[in-house]
């Protein structure tokens, strides 16, 4: 009897250990205790049988459940546990990508009955035809899919999500931007979490389909690994305040009419709707196991228009958001401060080019005055700050490729790459910054589509690219000239055959400004 129990515990165990994320280990560990208790029982049962002749059981079974299903979620064994889902696209000028995004989502695996698409196409090309037709067919297979237009394009994004809500029959909204590719069983392993009745959100981590693509999509693919594999996991497991992404995630309905509906006044609506929800003490839920693959731009205008656009809604959402956090009395003082710095997470942008800017003079002031010097070397602080970041960015690394000498070099290069071309795009984020803290209002600037899945596939051609050089170009090309005397400062300052302490900072902003400066001449922004 002890044999047989043995036996099929270790069995379970190794089906636990072939499982391919630690939320499916976790589910099977569940199991793994249940089934072999109940196998104990069986086998005791058994035994008494034997000894007392009886054809009735014994001891009481456990209550089964079913493989992979855990108590705190839906059965979607049980037809009654599903409920309604709306999914939502909202979509403006995506010609490149139309056709791959609704092939894609009419793939995902959910009762036709209990699923309704709504395309919310605020579109002004040719795309708006194209499209139809194509919902126009998807609608003869018999998929539940609407498409959606607005005659005033208000509250952009915003805006139109909130006009979809409207009409929305599914009690949970999920909602993917153009670029985005959930997998088939994407509704499936995120609606179950919403059985518990205070999640308003669950959010999925986003992967990148051209990560490889070039270095531009390589370090966007490094510092959005980080995000999700650092700040979210970070903060919701501590139970602080996170954002919902924009994307690949899921509402609850009546979280988001809850917390005020969608307000098109920030340049990023998921952040402000994510803070509103958690203050009213909605739960958020962030699937780390659960990946969402996506196309990274791989225009470096693109890249701009996008990286303006989060930079200028998170200051946005600082004047908009801080006082009402602070204020608060349903979070803890942790909470409210953890929330500071995320809602100031852009501003550190700002301090890059201002501590950038002042170096070089710094340099020829610590050099020409010695009683100076200890101040300077009070400020180093700063070089802490980047090992930091450095150690905390590491161990995101090793999760997905490894502990090994091999990976610990190929990080580094990486991580210097990333850390230099950020540095580089310090003015382009520290001007959005500061319209954001000083409420200049601008129009929601969408990041455009290219359909890049390998090496092979071409963009030049792409008509929304815009084809002006930008003032802002001009400066950040003055910039890297500007940490080129700053290198050839390191040598001829001081006496004693100059002072390199800050070569190493000054080569990677020379090198960061020209990689922005040159490739956005190239792809002529």
């Amino acid at each position: 009897m002890r044999k047989e129990c043995g036996q099929f515990k270790r069995d379970q165990a190794n089906n636990c250990v072939n499982k391919s994320n630690d939320e499916e280990f976790e589910r099977c560990l569940q199991d793994l205790v249940l089934n072999t208790a109940n196998k104990i029982l069986e086998v005791q049962n058994d035994f008494l049988k034997s000894r007392i002749g009886s054809t009735k059981q014994v001891l009481p079974q456990l209550p089964v459940i079913p493989l992979g299903v855990n108590i705190d979620e839906f059965d979607f064994s049980k037809e009654h546990e599903i409920p309604y889902v709306t999914i939502q696209l909202p979509v403006f000028n995506e010609i490149y990508v139309m056709e791959r995004l609704l092939k894609n989502i009419v793939l995902i695996e959910y009762p036709k009955d209990k699923l309704e698409i709504q395309v919310l196409d605020d579109s002004t090309d040719e795309s708006v035809e194209s499209t139809a037709v194509f919902i126009k067919n998807l609608q003869k297979e018999g998929f539940n899919i609407q498409h959606i237009q607005r005659k005033i394009r208000k509250g952009f994004k915003a805006g139109a999500l909130r006009e979809g809500l409207n009409v929305a029959k599914g009690e949970y909204i999920a909602i993917f931007d153009a670029d985005f590719l959930p997998k088939s069983d994407w509704l499936k392993r995120t609606i179950p979490y919403f059985k518990d009745e205070k999640i308003g959100v669950v959010q999925t981590r986003w992967s990148h389909i051209n990560r490889n693509y070039s270095i531009l999509t390589k370090i966007q693919a490094f510092a959005l690994d980080a995000h999700f594999t650092l700040e979210q996991v970070g903060r919701n497991s501590k139970g602080h305040f996170i954002n919902f992404n924009g994307t690949a995630g899921v509402w609850r309905k009546t979280c988001i009419i809850d917390a005020g509906n969608w307000e098109g006044d920030t340049l990023t609506e998921d952040l402000d709707l994510s803070y509103r929800a958690q203050l009213k003490n909605w739960k958020f839920k962030y699937l780390e196991g659960v990946q969402t693959p996506a196309e990274l731009p791989v225009a470096i205008s693109a890249a701009r228009s996008q990286q303006f656009r989060w930079n200028k809604g998170g200051a946005e959402n600082f004047q908009k958001m801080i006082w009402r956090v602070l204020k608060s009395k349903n979070i803890s003082l942790k909470t409210k401060v953890h929330s500071l710095l995320h809602l100031l997470n852009s501003t550190m942008f700002l301090n890059v080019l201002i501590v950038g800017v002042l170096s070089i003079p710094m340099l020829y002031i610590k050099n020409e005055y010695e009683h100076l010097k200890m101040y300077f070397y009070a400020m180093s602080f700063f070089v802490i700050s980047t090992i930091i970041f450095f150690i905390c960015y590491w161990f995101m690394f090793k999760k997905s490729y490894g502990s090994g000498i091999k990976s610990f070099v190929k990080y580094v290069g990486l991580f210097l790459t990333f850390f230099s071309i950020a540095m580089g795009f310090s003015l382009h984020n520290s001007i959005a910054v500061l319209e954001g803290h000083f409420g200049k209002r601008s129009d929601f600037i969408r990041t455009p589509k290219f359909n890049i899945n390998s090496l092979s596939d071409n963009w030049k051609k792409n008509k929304y690219l815009k084809k002006n050089i930008s003032v802002n170009v001009i400066f950040e090309g003055l910039l890297m000239l500007y940490f080129a005397f700053g290198m050839y400062s390191a040598f001829i300052v001081g006496d004693q055959g100059g002072d390199f302490g800050l070569f190493p900072f000054h080569l990677m902003l020379f090198l960061g400004f020209g990689f922005v400066f040159f490739k956005s001449l190239s792809s002529k922004i």
